[in-house]
């Protein structure tokens, strides 16, 4: 091990790492580059319509974000556990894995419509007192909801072929949610080639159209063109429960994380929502541009994830060490690019928006903090989620994360905004620096290589 570590200070000599790391790492940024663009989208063309509009879209998308949250965390299960088997090359498990996890994302999805489309009022009244707001959300809502059940679906087999190192089709199926909904979305919000002028009705139409052309493509390539795992709608629809307490003990924290996580990210639109609109206008904006310019160092997290279980699945235990001190001084340098792309184009981004002057002022302000926080955000996200995640230990960074977020975000920032009326970009930053923070704990739990935990049978 000595001459292991004169060789490999930060950069590892071993070309395998780079083969398997960035083909998966290109693809998943895009696929999911290409995801937030559907709500870059969205956002421009509403902010365009009316800042009303993008306020009340805005509302909804926290219990979007809460969804994905929570399938996300189901996801990361299906990769944690099914990449190991991956790289003990048995498919057999992986199949039950990936049918275990459908159904646990089909039930959040259908629990998600059902709350939503039966209580549309009573859900946006808890993020802001704003009854205009609230009004112009309930149209966006009472459409969208019909998105959560297919997003469950296609959400999940999506992570379940990232798992097998098949990613190039999440991101064929996001650019094509992209062309639909940006041609949907010019036509329905401003009525344009002799289509009504639908306003926040249309863009969310245009969504639900884009969500079921993306369940069809995904559906269409994992029952007819997948080689690797070749699964039928038997695999797909079977109560195998041989693999389901491994497939509880690796997801349960991660799913509970992820809820956890949503309703504090709902927690934070509600303290800013409880203050001023253009605040409310200025988070989503500003909010919106940092994940677009933060998006590789987030695909890091499940580029790397897959990496490392594919890597404890084979076995091969003395290569983690130097892989990993490499993937981390390529999580630092992502998140130094962008923290100066955000910078560098912030302003001239904002111009972009049909909003007041108090809101752009408060979208450059809050895109300053961002564009500090980002360079935290790009290492601490997949030092944890990616590496020791991946590793075998999914309960970590899932108390790590809602630590930091329930015992200082939320609480500080309540502080601010409704003990001490500091100003938005005060609380702002309450609500974001733990990105920051959360680096020192999750460099020091990476490094101590404690964390690997072998979950295949």
């Amino acid at each position: 091990m000595r001459a292991e570590k004169t060789k490999f200070i930060f950069f590892t000599k071993d070309t395998r790492l780079y083969r398997s790391f960035f083909p998966l790492l290109i693809v998943i940024t895009l696929q999911q580059l290409a995801s937030l663009t559907v709500n870059m989208v969205d956002n421009v063309m509403l902010g365009s319509y009316t800042e009303l509009a993008l306020s009340g879209a805005t509302l909804v998308n926290q219990i979007q974000y809460t969804l994905q949250q929570l399938a996300a965390g189901t996801g990361v299960g299906i990769v944690v556990l099914a990449s190991q088997y991956w790289g003990k090359k048995e498919t057999e498990p992986i199949k039950s894995i990936i049918s275990l996890g459908l159904k646990a994302s089909l039930l959040m999805g259908i629990v998600f419509f059902v709350v939503s489309f039966f209580m549309p009022y009573q859900l946006l009244g808890l993020l802001t007192n704003d009854s205009l707001i609230v009004e112009e959300g309930v149209k966006y809502l009472k459409i969208i909801c019909f998105t959560y059940i297919i997003f469950a679906v296609s959400n999940s087999l999506m992570y379940s072929l990232q798992s097998v190192e098949t990613a190039f089709i999440g991101t064929v199926m996001s650019i094509s949610t992209i062309i639909i909904n940006m041609c949907l979305n010019y036509c329905l919000i401003f009525g344009n080639f002799g289509f009504p002028e639908m306003g926040i009705k249309g863009a969310a139409a245009a969504t639900l159209i884009s969500r079921v052309a993306e369940l069809f493509i995904i559906l269409a390539y994992v029952l007819f063109i997948d080689k690797k795992l070749k699964m039928t709608l038997k695999d797909l629809t079977k109560f195998d429960f041989t693999y389901l307490k491994d497939f509880i003990s690796t997801s349960s924290m991660l799913v509970l994380s992820g809820g956890m996580w949503g309703v504090a990210q709902a927690a934070q639109t509600a303290i800013l929502g409880h203050m001023t609109a253009a605040a409310i206008a200025a988070n989503s904006i500003a909010v919106i541009i940092y994940q677009i310019f933060t998006v590789v160092g987030s695909a890091c997290a499940n580029a790397t994830s897959i990496t490392i279980g594919k890597i404890v699945g084979e076995g091969r235990f003395n290569i983690i060490k130097p892989y990993c001190k490499t993937l981390q001084a390529i999580f630092v340098i992502i998140g130094v690019i962008s923290a100066v792309l955000i910078f560098a184009t912030k302003g001239f981004i904002i111009d972009f928006y049909s909003i007041s002057n108090e809101a752009k002022a408060l979208s450059d302000q809050f895109l300053t903090i961002l564009g500090i926080v980002s360079i935290g955000s790009c290492y601490q996200y997949p030092a944890a989620f990616g590496i020791v995640a991946g590793g075998g230990n999914t309960k970590y960074p899932a108390i790590i994360d809602n630590l930091f977020m329930w015992l200082f975000t939320i609480p500080f920032a309540a502080l601010s905004a409704f003990v001490f009326n500091f100003p938005p970009v005060v609380t702002f930053c309450f609500l974001k620096i733990d990105q920051v923070l959360k680096c020192i704990p999750n460099a020091i739990k990476v490094n101590r290589y404690k964390w690997i935990k072998v979950l295949t049978r």
